[in-house]
């Protein structure tokens, strides 16, 4: 739905047949469990079926306020006729999609041939925006696991599935890297694992001192990475930068 330059300057937001938006039925539910919703969590639990669609619907109103307030005529410019819903579906369904959907199905197997040698998965190209100001974030992953005879085994094409549900958020890079390696952790359970991102940051690139060049790299690296530095300088060496 969209407003045109006519209507109302301050659209309210659709409401369910209760009269309630869908925002506002989420946004309770999760006070209501104590669930933190910060712009880089994952609230897919608390969405229940059709409402993500309703939401969209929600978000492209409030979209269309936003146009209206900046006074870009939507009506007759045929360029912005369509942008408000076009915004909406990009947040929702495409770049912060991750804060909307449950993880990927990840089918683990025992590590039935005992590997216990270093596996480095990357680069992972990925693709965020800063929670700052929404601003694209684009960069690299490495991944690096020690795995042992307990380990669970995942498929390669998970590591950057998992990578892309994580920065598919709203995401401040160190915040999102850690997120990355408690997924992992949690999947496989290796004795140890490192993670390395750079990555360039458009709200520094695209607005303020607009530097172009700057990347910002930073690592996690837990267990046996983070104790032996010979194995630490053995990841990093083989990381082709």
């Amino acid at each position: 739905m969209l407003m045109k330059t006519g209507e109302a300057m301050n659209p309210a937001a659709p409401e369910d047949d209760h009269g309630t938006p869908v925002s506002v039925r989420i946004r309770e539910r999760l006070k209501a469990a104590r669930h933190r919703f910060h712009s880089n969590d994952n609230i897919a639990d608390f969405i229940e079926p059709g409402e993500l669609e309703k939401l969209l619907d929600e978000v492209t109103v409030k979209m269309q306020g936003v146009l209206e307030s900046m006074v870009i005529d939507t009506e007759n410019d045929h360029n912005t006729g369509e942008t408000a819903r076009r915004v909406a579906k990009m947040y929702l369904k495409e770049v912060f999609n991750g804060r909307y959907v449950k993880g990927p199905s990840v089918t683990e197997f025992p590590n039935a041939e005992h590997l216990n040698e270093l596996m480095i998965v990357g680069p992972i190209t990925v693709r965020s925006a800063c929670s700052h100001h929404f601003c694209p974030v684009i960069g690299r992953i490495w991944i690096g696991v020690m795995p042992n005879e307990h380990t669970n085994v995942i498929g390669l094409s998970k590591y950057a599935r998992l990578a892309e549900w994580i920065m598919g958020r709203p995401q401040i890079q160190e915040e999102a890297v850690v997120q990355l390696a408690d997924l992992i952790q949690e999947k496989t359970q290796p004795d140890g694992l490192a993670i390395v991102m750079e990555a360039s940051h458009y709200c520094m690139a695209w607005r303020g001192v607009k530097d172009m060049d700057s990347k910002m790299i930073n690592s996690v690296m837990r267990g046996v990475f983070l104790k032996d530095p010979n194995l630490r300088r053995e990841f990093l060496s083989l990381i082709p930068r």
